[in-house]
């Protein structure tokens, strides 16, 4: 499964009403640690295909979002479950904690 291109047109569709777990990665062009997480966030949507949906949402394009999650910094990754937020990550994270926190092999 590809990563998900996360609008405001589209959040609800593809994160809130998914049926499965979901992280959000909020990131923008213009930050480096934003761009380390790109091949992390590749790889944890391949490992998680059908299990969890991965999302990308640009900051820059989607203020509303951000403000919204509470983005004041990034990378931001927002793992939602059940059409509920239930945790933040801040920063450069590792695949394993992600598939951690949404529930893989739980």
């Amino acid at each position: 499964m590809a990563v998900v291109e996360v609008t405001e047109a589209n959040f609800d569709e593809e994160i809130m009403n998914a049926g499965k777990p979901a992280v959000v990665d909020f990131w923008a062009a213009w930050c480096g640690p934003c761009r380390m997480m790109h091949p992390i966030i590749e790889e944890l949507a391949k490992d998680m295909e059908g299990e969890a949906v991965v999302g990308r949402c640009n900051v820059d394009e989607n203020q509303g979002l951000a403000m919204k999650y509470n983005v004041t910094a990034i990378p931001t990754l927002v793992v939602f479950k059940d059409g509920k937020q239930v945790d933040t990550l801040v920063g450069v994270t590792q695949p394993e904690v992600l598939k951690q926190k949404l529930g893989a092999g739980v």
